[in-house]
């Protein structure tokens, strides 16, 4: 993964990734809960829903609305295995890495930041 701001930066040029914002509710709700409890929301939701080797449902897994963290995961292509693999070459079917989890959760949370300008 390159770093944050080329990352977004090659997804802002993407017109379905580009399409996705917070909405009111999902702005409120970040603001209400603050920003690390909402970290503490991605990792979470990234190390049970996108670092196991094997997802029963991967490609469905992340819903499109309800949380901030849903929608950038979306937004950053880190909804399922198969984004990753395709924006990121992040092979399928292997457990991510601590590190690659931590990548990912500083790359969603550098859009919501910019979602919440």
């Amino acid at each position: 993964m390159a770093n944050i701001e080329e990352t977004l930066v090659k997804l802002s040029k993407s017109k379905f990734r580009s399409s996705f914002h917070l909405t009111k509710k999902e702005r409120e709700y970040a603001l209400e809960k603050g920003l690390d409890v909402i970290e503490s929301h991605a990792r979470d939701f990234v190390s049970k829903r996108l670092a196991p080797a094997y997802i029963p449902n991967d490609g469905s897994q992340t819903p499109t609305k309800g949380h901030p963290v849903f929608k950038a995961q979306h937004a950053c292509a880190c909804c399922c295995r198969g984004c990753l693999n395709k924006w990121y070459k992040v092979p399928k079917n292997i457990e991510l890495s601590s590190i690659q989890e931590e990548k990912i959760v500083n790359l969603l949370m550098a859009w919501i930041r910019k979602e919440l300008e």
